[in-house]
């Protein structure tokens, strides 16, 4: 799978930053090793900073900013530091209490946004998941990461959500691969309720549903990650290690522009529920 831009786009903001850190440093007229010294780091501390390689912490930028008698820059480095931990979070560090949180996270942000768009390659997204899926999700999730089990919470906090469907005007648009329909979550019987369920939700006024079909020449437009966009203002990207967000415009039209390709390549209406009625039949 191709690096998304957005993390390319993070780990350049990463690098940027360290060789702002690194001109504060040489104007002070610090070394490397005497800065590292000062302030109580190992000698390759300050190396992995300057070159992107580690992330300070705000108390790192700010230790260095006294150092290096910059204090009136500290301010603007801050936040600098946490537009960039904004850009790319971590799964372990947004998940460390358990699912729940990560789940509530998102909720201000899905009641502001009226048009979603979302695309995925895996598995069902979650606007149009059934609570036994949900649950089968989230459950293997907390499996693999090793978190603390609140995955009832979790479910509950995503139930709720799902209320938006049917509220404030808004619109989903749903893009799966027809592999997803055949990816089997939480048992046969599970995922047949999940696909009923699909039929079901695609049949509301806020909620279109577009299956690209196997055996599609994709040399055009190939799968991609997993994503949402949220209005015309932010898209969310799943990673295997942690979860992107982007606001830059033009990385923000360039994921719009890989939905417009997707969904032309998209069968809807009755032919996309035919692909799911062959893939519940394909269970039994």
């Amino acid at each position: 799978m191709p690096t998304p831009p957005a993390f390319s786009n993070a780990q350049k903001a990463k690098r940027d930053f360290g060789v702002r850190l690194g001109e504060i440093r040489k104007a002070a007229g610090f070394t490397g090793r005497a800065l590292a010294s000062s302030c109580g780091w190992h000698e390759s501390k300050v190396s992995r900073i300057e070159n992107g390689r580690t992330s300070p912490s705000a108390t790192d930028v700010q230790a260095w900013a006294e150092t290096c008698a910059a204090l009136d820059q500290l301010p603007d480095l801050i936040a600098s530091l946490e537009a960039i931990e904004g850009m790319f979070v971590e799964w372990r560090r947004m998940e460390r209490t358990g699912l729940k949180r990560a789940q509530q996270a998102v909720l201000p942000l899905w009641e502001r946004t009226r048009r979603f768009r979302t695309y995925s390659p895996w598995l069902i997204p979650g606007a149009v998941q059934t609570e036994s899926y949900t649950r089968a999700v989230l459950r293997g999730t907390s499996a693999r990461r090793g978190l603390p089990d609140d995955v009832d919470a979790a479910v509950t906090v995503r139930k709720d959500r799902l209320r938006l469907l049917y509220e404030g005007n808004r619109t989903f648009a749903v893009l799966i691969e027809e592999s997803v329909l055949r990816n089997v979550i939480g048992g046969a019987d599970v995922m047949a309720g999940q696909l009923g369920h699909l039929l079901t939700v695609g049949e509301l006024p806020s909620v279109s549903l577009g299956i690209l079909p196997m055996g599609l020449d994709r040399t055009g437009m190939p799968p991609v990650e997993d994503f949402w966009i949220f209005d015309d203002s932010q898209v969310n990207v799943e990673l295997i290690s942690g979860y992107l967000t982007i606001t830059q415009p033009g990385e923000l039209a360039m994921y719009a522009d890989a939905f417009r390709r997707l969904a032309d390549l998209a069968v809807v209406g009755a032919g996309a529920r035919r692909l799911v009625a062959a893939a519940i039949e394909a269970l039994e």
